[in-house]
């Protein structure tokens, strides 16, 4: 699995960043007229077919069985409602978020493509109901779920990419750091560079 995995609501971002080397990129769009989502989908695809890059839709699981994407990301609570059925019979592929010990096990019994965990550090992306997960929590994921890609999300900024893979993340989203940045560009240049730095 890549190891920065860019989250955003900007179509135009994708636009950027692809072409600089973003390989793996979850389109998060919320409060979006139908016909405009339906838009911002398709032309997302379109752009990260063009660059063979993985799109990952947020939560409209139908959209992608409508559209064709062939990845989501769905929160616990979506699970109740999703069709894991028909996903399956479309070979799309999910990865789903995780916060407790309960919806880590939950998770499980949907047989994900990835586990996702946040918030790790403090976030100002959204409130949140739980306190920051932490790197031992990470480790902690990563002996229960073994082989299955693990996604560490929230608060994470380039200088703390080596310590959050070394606790056994697979991966890591990227939101607020890039999405504020002055220079989206420079700034996703600077975590390929932690990156690499990491496994030097």
């Amino acid at each position: 699995m890549e190891k920065f995995y860019l989250v955003t609501d900007s179509v135009d971002l994708i636009k950027k960043l692809l072409p600089i080397g973003v390989k793996l990129v979850q389109l998060r769009i919320k409060d979006t007229p139908p016909d405009q989502l339906r838009q911002r989908i398709y032309e997302a695809k379109l752009y990260c077919e063009k660059y063979n890059a993985q799109l990952v839709l947020n939560d409209y699981w139908q959209l992608a069985l409508e559209l064709g994407v062939n990845f989501v990301h769905l929160g616990q609570e979506d699970l109740v409602n999703a069709d894991f059925k028909a996903l399956n019979q479309a070979n799309i592929h999910f990865g789903l978020s995780t916060h407790d010990e309960a919806e880590l096990d939950l998770a499980l019994s949907y047989n994900p493509h990835y586990i996702a965990l946040g918030p790790i550090y403090p976030t100002k992306l959204k409130k949140m109901n739980c306190p920051p997960q932490g790197l031992a929590r990470i480790t902690l994921w990563k002996q229960k779920i073994k082989d299955i890609p693990l996604v560490a999300i929230g608060g994470i900024v380039p200088e703390r990419i080596e310590n959050v893979l070394r606790a056994g993340a697979d991966s890591v989203a990227v939101v607020t750091d890039i999405q504020y940045a002055a220079d989206p560009i420079q700034r996703c240049n600077e975590w390929f560079s932690h990156i690499q730095k990491s496994y030097s």
